[in-house]
């Protein structure tokens, strides 16, 4: 169980610095209460209420129809995720979800976690073209996607004012199924409770990137999760757009990916 943080609370007083809009999007799709997204509520370990979808989303060839956005960084269907330290996949206790960023997120401490269900045209449009950009063989037209953005959130534990802002994006034409993860900036990679070191966010059981079936059998681990590298996400990609992977999981399908983790964590270049 965490320790009291009632007396870190009051440190963190100063507003939390947070990239301009227009910078961000670039990589990232819209989000924040101007998009009419939902808010997590502001709890350690916390999730959304249960999501019901419009539309069934096909995840490893099984169709689901709810899920929830776990402040930890996680998606998952049917069932919430608290856990806070991260797992190597695959995982024996029969959960399904995908893992933007899976690590101890405190939007107590800072940040927020938005999230939307859409049909919004303008959206759409733009996921199909990146879509069809990445995937040229494969003729797909958005129909409906679902936007979760965890925006500038702390770590658990933190004495800093150090954030992560990354996103997923869920999309189908009601076949196909594609998930898109854009990672903006991320400049932590473990909680306190993770063994990490307070202040700095780095070192303990640093944060997993990656899907999980349910199945016990299938699942992907992007290349440095759970290592130091994994820091470095913001440089990889394995559709030649920093910070971008996506990924055809309907049918699960890797494509593009590096045969090399990214070995030094302060790196310039990007390892694609």
């Amino acid at each position: 169980m965490k320790p009291s943080v009632a007396f870190l609370l009051l440190m963190l007083g100063a507003v939390m610095n947070v990239q301009p809009a227009q910078e961000k999007a670039s990589l990232l799709y819209p989000y924040g209460l101007e998009q009419q997204d939902h808010k997590n509520p502001k709890l350690d370990d916390g999730s959304s209420k249960k999501i019901s979808l419009a539309v069934p989303f096909t995840f490893y060839g099984k169709e689901y129809r709810t899920l929830y956005v776990n402040n930890n960084g996680v998606i998952s269907f049917d069932t919430r995720v608290n856990q806070y330290t991260p797992d190597p996949f695959p995982l024996a206790d029969g959960r399904t979800f995908v893992a933007p960023y899976w690590g101890d997120v405190d939007n107590v401490r800072g940040g927020d976690v938005f999230y939307r269900e859409t049909t919004d045209p303008t959206l759409l449009a733009r996921v199909t073209k990146d879509i069809n950009q990445y995937f040229p063989k494969i003729r797909y037209a958005a129909t409906w996607a679902f936007v979760a953005t965890w925006d500038h959130v702390a770590y658990y534990g933190s004495t800093t004012n150090k954030g992560n802002t990354f996103q997923a994006v869920l999309t189908t034409n009601t076949k196909t199924s594609f998930i898109i993860l854009n990672y903006w900036d991320i400049q932590w990679t473990t909680g306190a409770a993770s063994d990490g070191d307070p202040d700095t966010g780095l070192g303990g059981t640093p944060a997993h990137a990656g899907f999980n079936s349910g199945d016990e059998t299938n699942f992907y681990n992007i290349p440095g999760s759970q290592t130091d590298a994994i820091i470095n996400i913001t440089k990889t990609s394995n559709v030649n757009v920093p910070g971008r992977w996506v990924f055809q999981v309907d049918d699960f399908k890797v494509t593009g990916v590096p045969t090399e983790v990214p070995k030094v964590a302060n790196s310039n270049n990007c390892w694609l």
